[in-house]
């Protein structure tokens, strides 16, 4: 009687199990492709090795020991057989996709190890397979992912589809959301003048896109350099280290405008040094216009000849006398670097070819009266004088 009294208190405190229930588990043995568990039932639970987690598992030993605790739900029983499976997965997995589903709704970032390579990406284990197509690693494309396994990613969860058993998350959004707001911290701080250094991270037809700290502005062709360029790449390349000048800062469209050339010596700034009053000098005639003629001296430096200064006769037009593309020798009357101003004359050249002209004419005159004067050195006194003493 005492023997069926213990036997009778002892099933009393065995747990009456019922499919669906969430019970705590304590691993009692690990087999090659099943865990055993204590549930507190009148016989341990089995854990088929996939049930043990949402990822693939090669090895039980991989994920659980024995020792190990955690909830498990009853998903078979059969006491006739004493057979008891329970599943790790379907805890572990419902609670995933609840906190994957919130998580994606207010777009917070979590962080994953990447478990494997497979075809066209990664997958990550988010408490279920997560998947992280390969366009979605990174910013910059990615041949090789081997180095990525075993590494933690922070992600965004950007699609799911409980019914399909398919999570998508992406860590190029982390990253980009991570490049923005550095653009915002850099906007905020850049002001117009200001000199960075920055490199060259693509060209366009019309200029140069340029790094300047996590943000990218833009060089137009016309400011790569004081002389005219017809295509960036004339100038720089990709990956350059280039010194920028910041010219505008467009916070609300993130627009900055840039400039190579103001960072670099100017044409007018070595004007002074390169050309003086008085010089005589070689340009071509870039435009004409009715009070005269721009002459292009350098690149970048353009000189007047006004109409007065010519010719040495009267002109009603610049073009009576020059053509646009025509080279031309004009003498400097007047630099004026700091009002980006050189005044030129071709009349002067002209009047002082004239005056060599003269100049030359009569030295040739005077020789040749020196020649014809005095020949041999002999005077009319010398070839007189005799005759003169007889008619006395």
């Amino acid at each position: 009687m005492m023997e069926e009294t213990s036997n009778a208190t002892s099933l009393t405190d065995v747990k009456t199990l019922s499919v669906g229930d969430v019970v705590k588990a304590k691993v009692t043995k690990v087999e090659e492709k099943q865990a055993l568990v204590d549930v507190g039932y009148k016989y341990d639970g089995l854990i088929p090795i996939s049930e043990l987690s949402g990822l693939h598992v090669e090895k039980v030993s991989d994920v659980v020991s024995v020792g190990d605790e955690f909830e498990v739900k009853v998903t078979k029983i059969n006491d006739d057989k004493e057979e008891l499976v329970v599943s790790k997965k379907a805890l572990v997995v419902e609670k995933a996709w609840d906190e994957l589903s919130q998580k994606m709704e207010s777009g917070e970032i979590i962080e994953a190890p990447v478990k494997e390579v497979v075809k066209g990406g990664l997958v990550v284990d988010v408490g279920l397979r997560g998947f992280v197509p390969a366009s979605m690693v990174e910013r910059h494309f990615v041949e090789d992912f081997s180095s990525y396994v075993g590494n933690t990613l922070t992600l965004k969860v950007v699609e799911m589809d409980k019914e399909k058993n398919k999570v998508i998350l992406s860590h190029k959004a982390v990253l980009e959301q991570e490049a923005q707001q550095q653009k915002q911290g850099v906007l905020e701080n850049l002001q117009p003048g200001q000199v960075l250094d920055g490199t060259v991270q693509r060209l366009t037809d019309f200029g140069v896109f340029v790094d300047i700290g996590g943000v990218d502005g833009l060089v137009h062709v016309s400011e790569l350099a004081w002389t005219r360029v017809d295509k960036p790449s004339d100038v720089v390349k990709e990956g350059d280290k280039v010194k920028v000048k910041i010219l505008k800062v467009d916070k609300d469209n993130e627009r900055i405008s840039l400039s190579m050339k103001e960072t670099q010596p100017g044409p007018w700034d070595v004007a002074g040094q390169q050309f003086k009053k008085g010089d005589v000098v070689t340009g071509t005639v870039k435009r004409l216009v009715s009070f005269g003629a721009f002459v292009e001296l350098a690149p970048g430096i353009e000189g007047l000849v006004h109409i007065s200064q010519m010719a040495n006769r009267h002109v009603n037009a610049p073009s009576e006398v020059v053509k646009e593309g025509q080279e031309v020798q004009v003498k400097i009357l007047d630099v004026i670097p700091s009002e980006q101003r050189i005044s030129l004359s071709i009349r002067a050249l002209e009047e002082d070819r004239t005056v060599e002209v003269e100049r030359a004419n009569r030295r040739e005159q005077q020789s040749f009266q020196q020649e014809n004067n005095q020949p041999l050195g002999v005077t009319l006194g010398d070839l007189f004088g005799d005759l003169k003493d007889k008619f006395k």
